[in-house]
C-alpha cells in the first residue's frame, strides 16, 4: 500500500474493491439493491430487521422497554439481517430502508404499513407512537431530544472513525488514530460532565437518550468494543460507568442486548425473537443458516 504521508489525491476518484480493510465485500460506492430477496413477515405489529450492532441493540432494547412497561402494541418480530453477508442489499430490505444499514422497522399496527429507518428515526416513532420514554415537559422533551441527536452525530467519529482506523483499517495510521482518539475522548468527557450533574441525559428519568448512548458508549466504557478500553483509560470516566452500570442491570436491557446477537457467548445469543418465551427456548437454535 502505498505510504500515506506520500498520497496524492488523483484528479477523479475511482473505487479500489480490494481498498476497504475488514468490510471491503460489502462497501460500495452506490446504492440500490443487489439482489431480489423478500423479507419475512411475522405476525406481531412490529417488524425489525436488524442486527445487535449498537444501532441494532438500541431499537430491541426500545422495544423490550415498551413491553416491560405495558404496551402490547410493541410486540415485535426480530429477523436477523446478516451485514456480512450482504443481506442488507436484498430488494425487501432496500425497500424499507433505502440506505442498506440496519436496524430498519415495519409497523404493521396499522392500516397500512409505515417504514421507518435510522435507528434515532424508529425511538422516536416508537416513544411518540407510545407516549413513552420521551418527556412531554418542553424543556425535559428539549434535552432528551438533544442528546439523542447528539449520539447520531458523534457515534460517527466512534466508530467510522477511531472504531475503523484503530481496529479494521488494513493499515494503521497514526495520523487518523489519534485524531479519531482525541475526538473519542472528548466525547466520553462530554458524558462524564453531563452526568457527574444528571442522573440520567435527559435528566432524572431514562429516556430514549439513554437508550441511544449506552450501546455505543457504555460498551466502549467497559472495554467491550475494538480492544481499545486501556488505549482510552476509560475507567477514568468515573460518571459513565456508573450511568453504564446502573443501565445493564434494567431486565429489558439485557434482553435487548440478546435480540439478533450472533457474536459471544452462545447464552448471549437470541439471534431471532419471535416471542417473549423465546428467551427461554433459544430461539438461535432454530434460525436456518443463511442460503
Amino acid at each position: 500500500m502505498t505510504d500515506s504521508s506520500a498520497y496524492t489525491p488523483p484528479k477523479i476518484w475511482t473505487w479500489n474493491k480490494e481498498n476497504g480493510g475488514r468490510f471491503a465485500n460489502i462497501n460500495r460506492p452506490i446504492a440500490g439493491p443487489t439482489q431480489d430477496k423478500e423479507l419475512p413477515v411475522g405476525r406481531h405489529p412490529m417488524q425489525l430487521y436488524s442486527l445487535a450492532t449498537p444501532n441494532g441493540v438500541k431499537v430491541t432494547v426500545m422495544l423490550e422497554e415498551l413491553l416491560a412497561l405495558g404496551h402490547t402494541g410493541a410486540e415485535y418480530d426480530a429477523w436477523l439481517i446478516r451485514i456480512n453477508e450482504g443481506d442488507q442489499f436484498g430488494s425487501g430490505f432496500v425497500a424499507v430502508n433505502p440506505n442498506s444499514k440496519i436496524p430498519a422497522l415495519m409497523d404493521r399496527s396499522g392500516p397500512t404499513p409505515i417504514r421507518v429507518f435510522e435507528s434515532g428515526a424508529i425511538l422516536m416513532h416508537l416513544a411518540e407512537k407510545f407516549g413513552a420514554l420521551l418527556p412531554t415537559d418542553a424543556a425535559k422533551r428539549a434535552e432528551c431530544l438533544s442528546w439523542l441527536f447528539w449520539q447520531m452525530g458523534s457515534a460517527p467519529y466512534l466508530g467510522g472513525g477511531f472504531g475503523h482506523f484503530y481496529a479494521y483499517a488494513p493499515t494503521r495510521i497514526e495520523y487518523a488514530i489519534d485524531r479519531f482518539a482525541m475526538e473519542v475522548k472528548r466525547q466520553l468527557d462530554v458524558l462524564d460532565r453531563r452526568l457527574a450533574e444528571s442522573e440520567y441525559l435527559g435528566g432524572d428519568d431514562y429516556t430514549i437518550a439513554d437508550i441511544a448512548v449506552w450501546p455505543w458508549y457504555g460498551a466502549l466504557a467497559k472495554g467491550l468494543v475494538y480492544g481499545a478500553g486501556e488505549f482510552l483509560q476509560v475507567q477514568d470516566y468515573t460518571h459513565v460507568q456508573r450511568w453504564t452500570d446502573q443501565i445493564a442491570l434494567r431486565p429489558a436491557v439485557q434482553r435487548g442486548r440478546m435480540v439478533n446477537r450472533v457474536m459471544g457467548e452462545p447464552a448471549s445469543q437470541l439471534r431471532e425473537r419471535h416471542e417473549a418465551s423465546d428467551f427461554d427456548t433459544k430461539t438461535q437454535d432454530k434460525v436456518q443458516p443463511a442460503a
